[in-house]
Formats: structure tokens, sequence, C-alpha cells
């Protein structure tokens, strides 16, 4: 595994379909030059602290944002978040859920954890296309963050 893998978005997704269509819908409106997909919360984790397959990865390239989906395997995204957001290499990382869960509780521990954003997958395609494209648009290129992991002296 290369040590050097630049990401704008990282895409955590266990479901192929989704995340084909969130792939095309970035792709095709030119959102991002370089878009990793992992199908699990363990992958992940192991990409964004350089730990398993990814060990040796430079963990200060980090995305510009993570797609995260909840409901998934080996580590959900609740755990994914938690970790994102208690680590001060990561902790600025916008993170989107993108997900199918409408349940209270999950909105509920996501914010309080620190999420960024929540949305509920559109089931109509062109509405997940421009639900996609909105937020590949917006913390790609319209918003501003810290860079290098808050440091804002550089």
């Amino acid at each position: 595994m290369t040590d050097r893998i630049f990401v704008e978005i990282l895409l955590v997704e266990d479901n192929k379909s989704d995340a084909e269509l969130t792939l095309m819908a970035l792709e095709d409106f030119h959102l991002s030059n370089q878009i990793v997909w992992l199908k699990n919360g363990k992958e992940a984790l192991d990409f964004l602290f350089g730990r398993g397959e990814y060990e040796g990865r430079d963990t200060l390239q980090v995305p510009k944002i993570i797609l995260l989906d909840l409901k998934m395997p080996k580590v959900d995204g609740i755990e994914v978040l938690r970790a994102v957001r208690s680590d001060p290499k990561t902790k600025f990382i916008p993170v989107t859920v993108l997900t199918s869960s409408k349940e209270d509780k999950d909105i509920v521990e996501t914010y309080q954890l620190g999420v960024n954003s929540y949305i509920v997958k559109p089931v109509d395609f062109d509405q997940f296309v421009k639900a996609v494209k909105d937020v590949g648009y917006y913390w790609g290129i319209l918003n501003q963050h810290p860079r290098k992991n808050g440091n804002t002296d550089s």
C-alpha cells in the first residue's frame, strides 16, 4: 500500500448500489479529484489512522469530507464518528451522515458526537443524485475549514 493517498472525499458505505450512485453523482458533477470508497467502518478507521492494510499511509493527508453511512458491518458509523471526533488529527474533518436511518436516536446521537450534517438517503434516484451533488459542492468547494488539523498558522 502506498503511503501517499490523497483523498478529498472519503465515502464509507457498505451498500454497493448506494456507493455506486454516490460515486457517479460526485464524478458527474466534477466535485472531487479523488474519492476513496471504503466498505465498512473498520476499513475507514484503518484508513484514517494508518492501520492494517493502510499502515504507513500519511495520516496528515485528511479528506475534505467524510460521507458516512451508519448501519455497517464490523464497526458502525456511530463508532467511526466517535473515533474521528476524539482524535486531534481528525476532529476537524467535516462528517456528513448519509444513511437510510430516520431513527431519532441516531440523529440525536450523531449530533451529540459532532456530526456536521445528517441526510436521509432519498429513495428517488434524481433526488438522491441531487442530494449527493449538493453535499459534495458545499463541503468540497464552498466550505472553508482549518488547514493541517486545525492549525491556522500555515
